[in-house]
């Protein structure tokens, strides 16, 4: 036999067979029925046609037609499948096979399939493709099928297309052909029947065309039995070969025949319409963790976001066993999506769901949960419909989480206090500096964190939810007693408490502007210098080098982005401090909230008071709400920078584990130690890890991450369907065009009363902020670290946010003039603008220049 003739069996690969003939090759080895066949090699000598007689007697040996088609090594691949491009030949007589395949062989050099190389495949060179010879199928029904349907992207979904005869025409696209689509239970979810004018037949002289008798033209070519067959067959063949495939199949006395199998290139690039649905939102999250977040901080987060939920169910009371049957749910409560962090919203709202009596008030509980939109229909069919005994038990359930909440808030200035106890305990009694500890003393440091506080964060918790009540509680007493003039003392009467630790960054900063205010010298180094001048300049003040060295030594972890691990604080980089006390410093303001923050706060109680005259009962319950909404906001905010000393022990756990493996020459940097997740560098330490190349895993996360930073960032909000990471643009749906941003003023929520009038100054990022003394500071969202820019500041406007933001309590503190929530905000003002704010009502205003400058 011929060296230029391959049999089915030979083990020659690819190379060799082609892809065509490969495939075949490997489906005769998985048990398919597949019509005998040979190859004829591409790179056969000139002398190839000597052992052509022979093959084809073993193949046919009655002289039956042949079916003579390419086989080219990148023919039907995982990525092109070069469809149509080659030429093909059925019904072919022995005599004839020969030209047929040099026939072959010149298509391959066609200006089509090397237009198709070089624009589809992005592949210039041509090579001589193999040829496969095989035995014909007398079909009384052919045609193609496909494992996923190719439009949708449902994997779910076969189509069948059948026509009589062979299947050729059907191929081609000469001829309509009947069509179905089947479930994977077999059923047949819609069908096509067309009217079919011929059908090819093969006989002893080749293929020809029969017409098709006009009371058979609507007939369909299978029953639906044989449909199921041929869609079970794709199947198989995709199962086979792990990929979605694009079959042709041929039925010769009710046997069915597979012809050829190629994988369904198209579908790569289409998510399954039928996958799990996720929905995905930054909105409130893009404060903490906003723009590329590293792997380290973001399964940091991970783990937080799970237990601290799992705690704050079994707070409210519901069972272990609930939890942990719902804990898919709790372990993807936030996502990476192209490195940035979005909250999977389906996930929160199977956890809102497990609420004792959701069901009973869903509404109410999403809008207390600060839910935007309702919940998905698609979740609401999941939860079902409540029968009558389990509104009864959800009613028990409801009253049984009244009592722990009721118990919980008796007791929660208690919980309060233990809390700081033990985190004190735990932050503060090291008996050695990070710095002195052994790599596994870090790691069991990390693991007491753990333990103590990220598992134990009760009374954050629910000293949260009852900020939200008592808060809520007291405006609705407000507005329920008062009258519209009444409508923002409620904001008033938190105000000015004096107690909360977040607005103690900026009275010192104020503090060391007064300071550094007697020398000028000092403030234009602060103000201008570099770098090594400010810091220089800083150091040969005694009282301000004393009072720098302990507000880092105090808030040195409160920094922009101060829940980001990689961040850089202030002990790091305390230039943007330098220049906040220089801009105080140029500002001459004081180090106390204004005088009137205290009278505004006086003058709410005396309009409650006497609101409430006459009224004994409401004044007393007034009272107690307003009591505990003040303790609640107050220790809200104060069990915050609690959390952001955790964040800033646990980032210094990791760097200092960093630098242990930097030297170690596991890593290259200290900081490359970002680019692992948490429980990759502890598992290094604790022998739990399951790679050792830590070098290699960094630049491959480093390329990564590098490429979403180049790249635009997702949408805020968007949707996927199935795997995540799958075939997504993540750039949301189709939105229709937002109306222009017009019109000369703005209404949003008033945080702290006051009018100003002032130069706008936009700003994105707070570190290259060149904020000026009485220009009134906007921007979209604020952290805790853009409270240096507040001392500055003679106001403040923020396009998101809420009363119980960090930005409006510290507003409300440091006595300035704030109004947040403003619809459109950042891309309405532009830096330069001339605005007037009302912090009482909300009423933003932008001034015509004339207006300005009469002003």
């Amino acid at each position: 036999m011929s060296d230029a003739i391959v049999w089915p069996g030979s083990a020659v690969g690819r190379e060799v067979l082609g892809g065509k003939a490969a495939s075949l090759d490997a489906l005769m080895l998985h048990g398919f029925d597949v019509p005998g066949w040979f190859v004829v090699r591409g790179d056969a000598g000139d002398c190839w046609e000597n052992g052509l007689r022979e093959a084809l007697l073993r193949l046919a040996p009655r002289g039956e037609r042949v079916a003579v088609r390419s086989s080219a090594r990148e023919e039907d691949g995982a990525a092109h499948s070069y469809a149509g491009q080659f030429e093909s030949y059925l019904g072919v007589a022995h005599e004839d096979v020969a030209a047929r395949v040099r026939d072959v062989w010149r298509s391959a050099e066609s200006a089509r399939v090397e237009r198709y190389r070089s624009d589809v495949a992005g592949r210039a060179e041509s090579t001589r493709p193999a040829v496969l010879v095989q035995r014909m199928v007398h079909a009384e029904v052919a045609g193609v099928a496909f494992s996923a349907d190719p439009t949708t992207g449902q994997r779910g979904v076969a189509v069948v297309a059948a026509t009589p005869g062979l299947g050729a025409a059907l191929v081609g696209g000469e001829e309509d052909a009947d069509s179905w689509r089947v479930a994977r239970d077999g059923a047949v979810l819609d069908r096509r029947i067309a009217t079919k004018r011929v059908r090819q037949e093969s006989g002893v002289d080749g293929v020809r065309e029969v017409a098709i008798a006009a009371e058979l033209a609507s007939a369909p070519a299978l029953e639906d039995d044989d449909v199921r067959r041929v869609a079970a067959l794709a199947r198989r063949a995709a199962a086979a070969f792990g990929a979605p495939q694009d079959i042709e199949w041929a039925m010769e006395g009710g046997r069915l025949h597979l012809l050829q199998s190629r994988a369904i290139t198209s579908l790569a690039a289409l998510a399954d319409p039928d996958g799990a649905l996720a929905i995905w939102d930054n909105s409130n999250i893009a404060e903490s963790y906003g723009g590329v977040t590293t792997p380290m901080t973001y399964s940091f987060a991970r783990y937080a976001y799970e237990h601290v939920y799992r705690q704050f169910l079994r707070i409210v009371g519901v069972s272990d066993a609930k939890i942990e049957e719902n804990g898919g749910s709790l372990r993807t409560m936030i996502g990476l999506v192209r490195g940035r962090v979005y909250y999977n919203l389906l996930s929160w709202y199977r956890a809102l769901a497990l609420l004792p009596g959701f069901r009973l008030n869903r509404r109410f509980m999403e809008q207390m949960m600060g839910v935007r939109e309702g919940m998905p229909e698609e979740i609401v069919r999941e939860l079902g419909v409540s029968s009558r005994g389990e509104k009864w038990r959800d009613t028990i359930a409801v009253a049984r989480m009244a009592i722990r909440l009721a118990v919980g808030n008796a007791r929660i200035a208690r919980s309060v206090r233990e809390f700081h106890a033990r985190l004190h305990r735990v932050l503060d009694t090291l008996p050695l500096p990070l710095s002195e500890l052994r790599p596994d003393e870090l790691a069991a440091h990390y693991r007491e964190l753990e333990r103590e506080l990220l598992t134990s964060w009760d009374a954050p918790l629910l000293n949260d939810f009852f900020a939200m009540i008592h808060h809520g509680a007291l405006r609705r007493l407000v507005e329920k007693w008062g009258s519209a003039e009444h409508a923002s003392i409620h904001n008033d009467l938190v105000a000015a408490d004096g107690q909360i630790v977040s607005a103690e960054p900026a009275r010192r900063i104020r503090e060391m502007g007064r300071t550094a205010s007697h020398e000028p010298a000092l403030v234009a180094a602060l103000s201008t210098g570099t770098p090594a001048q400010a810091q220089a300049a800083a150091r040969a003040n005694a009282r301000l080098r004393a009072e720098l060295d302990d507000y880092l030594a105090r808030f040195g972890d409160r920094c922009l982005e101060e829940l980001k691990l990689e961040t850089e604080t202030l002990v790091d980089d305390s230039m943007p401090l330098l220049r906040a006390i220089g801009r105080a410093a140029q500002a001459r303001l004081r180090e106390k909230p204004p005088a009137h923050a205290v009278d505004i706060r006086a003058d709410a109680e005396r309009r409650l008071r006497a609101m409430l005259a006459g009224r004994p009962l409401r004044r007393w319950i007034a009272g107690r709400v307003l009591s505990q909404a003040r303790a609640r906001v107050r220790d809200r905010e104060n069990l915050r920078f609690e959390r952001t000393r955790v964040f800033g022990r646990v980032r210094r756990i990791v760097l200092e584990l960093g630098r242990r493996l930097a030297a170690m020459k596991l890593l290259d940097d200290a900081r490359d130690v970002f680019y692992l997740q948490i429980d990759e560098l502890l598992g290094t330490v604790e022998g739990t890890g399951t790679t050792v190349n830590l070098r290699g895993l960094v630049a491959l996360r480093r390329a990564e991450y590098e490429g979403w930073r180049r790249e635009p960032a997702p949408a805020d909000r968007f949707e996927t369907r199935g795997i995540v990471h799958g075939p997504h643009d993540h750039r949301g749906a189709p939105s229709a065009p937002e109306e222009a941003v017009t019109g000369e003023s703005r209404v949003g929520t008033g945080c702290y009363p006051g009018t100003v009038r002032g130069r706008a100054r936009v700003v994105h990022d707070p570190r290259e902020a060149e904020l000026q003394a009485g220009e009134i500071l906007v921007a979209e969202r604020t952290d805790p670290g853009w409270v240096m820019l507040f001392p500055a500041a003679a106001g403040l406007l923020v396009e998101r946010g809420s009363l119980l933001s960090h930005s409006a309590i510290v507003a409300r503190e440091l006595g300035l003039p704030a109004v947040i929530a403003v619809p459109g905000l950042t891309a309405w003002l532009r830096t330069g603008d001339e605005v007037e704010l009302d912090g009482r009502t909300g009423v933003v205003r932008r001034l015509a220049p004339e207006t300005a400058d009469a002003q």
